[in-house]
């Protein structure tokens, strides 16, 4: 059994409503594309799950460091090629000194999941069972 299970099920058209742990979340396609614009599309998330789990780490360094941060945000971008990004670019901007910054983006490169994930593709199995 895998250590962490997302379930998501057709809801017809586009929409798909994804279950992870106690959250529900809807995700579309834009109308542009032939979706409902109902809810973030699939690489919108991805670049989501780079963006929070970039800002956590960061948090988690900072407390590990005993370093007191009032800020941290990060902007996430990717550029399209063909069916996949080639690449994304990750911006953090911190009110810590830029020698203390340094160390925590250091440290949260090393404790990302989401970009360790990323930098080191899974193996990725797709199998189909009946119902």
């Amino acid at each position: 059994m895998a250590d962490r299970v997302i379930t998501a099920e057709w809801q017809g058209d586009f929409r798909v409503d994804v279950t992870a742990g106690d959250f529900t979340l809807r995700v579309d396609e834009p109308a542009r594309v032939g979706g409902s614009d109902t809810g973030p599309q699939p690489t919108d998330l991805l670049l989501a799950a780079v963006a929070s789990c970039v800002v956590l780490s960061v948090a988690f360094s900072a407390r590990k460091r005993g370093v007191e941060l009032q800020r941290i945000d990060v902007t996430v971008g990717g550029n399209y090629s063909g069916p996949r990004f080639e690449d994304i670019e990750v911006t953090v901007l911190t009110d810590a000194p830029a020698d203390v910054a340094d160390e925590l983006m250091a440290a949260a490169q090393r404790v990302c999941y989401v970009t360790n994930t990323m930098r080191q593709s899974p193996r990725i199995t797709i199998t189909h069972r009946a119902d």
